[in-house]
């Protein structure tokens, strides 16, 4: 259930705390609600209660993404940074979390490259911070260079001399909150921005029986459904919103077509909601859709990497076969 990968980098902070964010979170919630098909992106669940309530998440038994990726790193951390050979070298995070996935490869890295920098990209300068600070105490040799921007023009600051090779990390399947031509559309331009030799590391969560589907996007104990209502919440705190939390219900659904789980905010009654100023109409039954996690076979990432032009040079899975760490790099142009 991570952010929209193309417009916010990580999930556990508020990305509405400058001016033009709050106003871009306005703009696309009054589009989303005014639509005949009624949806907000899902990179605006994570303010601070949303990340937190996705931090417990996480820690669901049968929320498995981040426990499997974890098992593939911290197994396969020194076979990934090989790749990057001896010299300088820099691990680029679009999306780092709270780093503990992103500390077992600088860990791995330690010793191996003659330099090594970490540069988290993010428009949360509170994010950026705190990822800084935990990666600074944990190396505190390590050269780390947050930079506020969104993900492309932050790729783009990297091309200097001495940022070296880059390992650019898009972790935790959020390639999955794109449709599968935004998903090639978004790695084009990721590839785009980086120079031959430079290798990117991408999450894809791979299609598995429905029944575990459903246990880690709706579980028993309603972690998930308190994290989707509490968009609604965060809407009434931040643009004047009147939503009763009481008359909608967290919906999950799978489509076996793309194929992906999908989250959705379902109206009990018929019903007007007030949202800055602007009046919307809900019938009974009537849903927002909020997020969207695709599911990949294997054959799908072959696919992915060709289509965005990259070269793979290792694939990395649990032991359970449920993940895959896609590992490519950019051949000469």
């Amino acid at each position: 259930m991570p952010p929209h990968p193309a417009t916010l980098a990580i999930a556990d902070n508020p990305p509405s705390e400058a001016p033009g964010i709050r106003a871009r979170f306005a703009r696309e919630v009054l589009e989303g609600l005014g639509r005949p098909r009624k949806a907000i992106p899902s990179l605006w669940l994570y303010d601070a209660r949303g990340s937190e309530l996705f931090q417990r998440i996480m820690e669901l038994e049968d929320y498995y993404p981040t426990r499997t990726e974890h098992e593939i790193l911290a197994s396969h951390s020194a076979e990934i940074t090989a790749s990057l050979g001896g010299g300088p070298c820099t691990v680029v995070d679009l999306g780092a979390g709270d780093g503990t996935k992103t500390r077992l490869l600088l860990a791995s890295l330690h010793g191996r490259c003659i330099r090594s920098a970490y540069a988290p990209i993010d428009i949360s300068a509170t994010a950026l911070r705190d990822v800084s600070a935990r990666m600074s105490s944990l190396f505190p040799r390590l050269r780390t260079t947050p930079i506020q921007a969104e993900y492309f023009d932050g790729l783009r600051a990297l091309h200097r001399p001495d940022a070296g090779k880059l390992l650019v990390l898009f972790l935790g399947s959020n390639i999955g909150n794109l449709e599968a031509p935004e998903a090639v559309g978004f790695l084009r331009t990721v590839r785009s921005a980086l120079r031959p030799g430079d290798h990117v590391l991408v999450g894809f969560d791979l299609l598995k029986d429905l029944s575990v589907l459903r246990a880690a996007y709706d579980d028993d104990a309603g972690v998930t459904a308190a994290f989707n209502l509490n968009l609604l919440a965060r809407i009434n705190r931040e643009l004047d919103g009147d939503f009763d939390l009481e008359a909608f219900e967290h919906v999950a659904t799978f489509d076996p077509e793309r194929p992906a789980m999908e989250a959705w905010l379902r109206c009990r009654r018929r019903q007007r909601v007030q949202v800055a100023g602007r009046s919307f109409r809900f019938e009974a039954g009537e849903c927002i859709h909020t997020e969207i996690s695709c599911k990949y076979r294997e054959r799908d990432v072959d696919a992915v990497a060709a289509s965005a032009g990259f070269e793979e040079v290792g694939r990395y899975r649990d032991r359970r076969r449920w993940f895959v760490d896609a590992l490519w790099r950019v051949g000469e142009r």
